[in-house]
């Protein structure tokens, strides 16, 4: 329970601050977000969870973060059973096996432009885009066996807080500040300095439960 409440922490609010601070910084992104938002789910009342079978571009958002910014350089060790060959590479029984998230999620031989956030990467004709990614492209949950056990609620904490902060607010750069820093911490792959910037209230005010009891 406790890597649950750690990893629902930790993962959805990484992923979510490095989608918002690229589309802010690519504000056709945004825009497109914004609109499938208010085409959704409208602007009378708030996002909810049964809405995210419906935000296709918002989903592709998010996994565009776990591919271009996950949250660890590398996944779980794990440690081969048997020998196996994968990929034409023998992996003896006993090998410690590490897979790079980074080098996964930024293959050039898999993703066209690796290093551009590109929602569009995820996006297909008459499909549902989910969260996880069984194919091992990049890494979200993981899969198989030892696949996440919370991928349904990390990819519901994950919709839902990044759906509540585009469609509640209006992001926009402080002032002063032409494009946002996306350097990466030098001990993790956290931003190297926090995500600042100003948000105005776009929906009717008896929407914001909190403000009202202000």
């Amino acid at each position: 329970m406790q890597g649950i409440i750690l990893a629902a922490i930790d993962n959805p609010s990484n992923a979510v601050e490095w989608a918002l601070e690229e589309m802010v910084n690519n504000p056709e992104l945004l825009a497109k977000a914004v609109e499938e938002m208010d085409r959704v789910v409208g602007r009378e009342r708030l996002v909810q969870e049964s809405d995210i079978m419906h935000l296709n571009y918002l989903k592709a958002c998010i996994r565009e973060a776990f591919r271009l910014h996950p949250i660890a350089p590398f996944n779980l060790p794990h440690v081969a059973i048997a020998d196996t060959i994968v990929a034409g590479y023998r992996v003896p029984k006993g090998s410690h096996v590490i897979l790079s998230r980074l080098a996964l999620g930024r293959n050039p031989a898999v993703w066209d432009e690796p290093l551009h956030f590109k929602p569009e990467h995820h996006m297909g004709d008459n499909i549902n885009v989910v969260l996880t990614e069984s194919e091992l492209r990049f890494i979200s949950f993981s899969t198989g066996r030892r696949g996440c056990i919370a991928a349904s609620l990390g990819t519901t904490m994950s919709v839902m807080l990044f759906g509540r902060l585009l469609h509640g607010f209006t992001w926009t750069k402080p002032a002063g500040v032409s494009a946002i820093n996306l350097s990466e911490s030098k001990h993790d792959l956290f931003k190297e300095k926090p995500l600042v910037l100003h948000a105005e209230p776009r929906l009717a005010v008896h929407l914001y439960p909190l403000i009202m009891h202000r």
